[in-house]
């Protein structure tokens, strides 16, 4: 079998069959950080597999090909191998620049989300400035709005805002679990791995990686903050504030108590369940790991 139908073969299992398993293993939410790592991995993966395929179909009958080494020297990035051959044709140009565009359009709009995103929330900011009350008793602004909510707006000038109905309906320990699965957010930098899902969905619409990465990593990161915020307050008191707050609406580019998968998260922080076995969660580790390495492995190969 050829390099190349090694390697397509492998984007399909990646970017087709994987992320269906995958968000449907019962570990992942019992280990959201590992689970989001299993997904930041297979976008790697996937950007180096169809980069290295794509290579290796258009190329395989041209003088440059010669694996991941020629792939490298045809760009001028191989150490020791300049270019010495003629000058690449047109085709032969189009075709070397096709494996990069693959790389560079999940890169390009990375750069372009997080432009959107950051003015975005500059404009949210500013209206905080207008319309909000700062409160320095819970570290928050607070905001004039009937409906209950609280959320954050990560970046440089984080800032956590609640509504007036949000301490109408809470109490004080619901208030202060929110606060705590808010600044977990924060804290953890959570609208990163938002942004570097969005990226790859926007790079490659309609492939079930695409898909599925992008909602499982916006499940995942709200877990993640529910089990920081669990740390300090109980289950009861966080659910209880989960509730109240889960139909507040807020701006596309924060992160809010209520969440994506409410439901799900609720049940999840109402019936605890164990950890994933130590050697489950080896086992993963090494396949996200390794995962990337198998098509550099096969294209280096002979």
């Amino acid at each position: 079998m050829s390099t190349a139908a090694v390697l397509v073969g492998y984007a399909v299992v990646v970017g087709a069959l994987v992320p269906s398993l995958l968000s449907r293993a019962a570990w992942a939410h019992r280990a959201p950080v590992l689970a989001v790592f299993a997904w930041q991995g297979l976008m790697v993966t996937f950007v180096f597999t169809a980069t290295l395929a794509v290579y290796h179909l258009l190329l395989a009958d041209h003088h440059v090909h010669g694996g991941l080494v020629g792939l490298l020297s045809a760009c001028g990035l191989a150490v020791g191998a300049p270019w010495a051959g003629p000058v690449p044709s047109l085709p032969q140009a189009l075709a070397l620049a096709t494996p990069a565009a693959i790389v560079l359009l999940p890169l390009g709009w990375l750069v372009a989300c997080s432009w959107r995103a950051r003015r975005a929330r500059q404009r949210h900011l500013d209206l905080l400035t207008l319309v909000g009350d700062p409160t320095p008793e819970y570290g928050a602004t607070v905001v004039d709005h009937t409906t209950p909510a609280v959320y954050c707006l990560p970046g440089r000038h984080c800032r956590v805002v609640i509504t007036r109905g949000a301490l109408d309906a809470l109490s004080e320990e619901q208030l202060w679990a929110v606060l705590a699965h808010e600044r977990a957010h924060i804290d953890g930098r959570h609208h990163l791995l938002h942004l570097l899902a969005d990226a790859f969905s926007r790079a490659f619409p309609g492939l079930p990686l695409a898909r599925h990465a992008k909602e499982q990593t916006a499940l995942l990161v709200e877990m993640i903050a529910d089990d920081r915020a669990l740390r300090l307050h109980p289950r009861e008191t966080l659910a209880t504030a989960m509730c109240e707050v889960a139909a507040g609406r807020v701006p596309p580019v924060a992160l809010g108590a209520g969440g994506a998968g409410a439901l799900v998260r609720l049940r999840r922080v109402l019936t605890p369940q164990p950890r994933p076995h130590r050697a489950t969660s080896l086992g993963v580790v090494a396949a996200t790991v390794v995962a990337p390495l198998l098509p550099l492995v096969v294209a280096c190969g002979p």
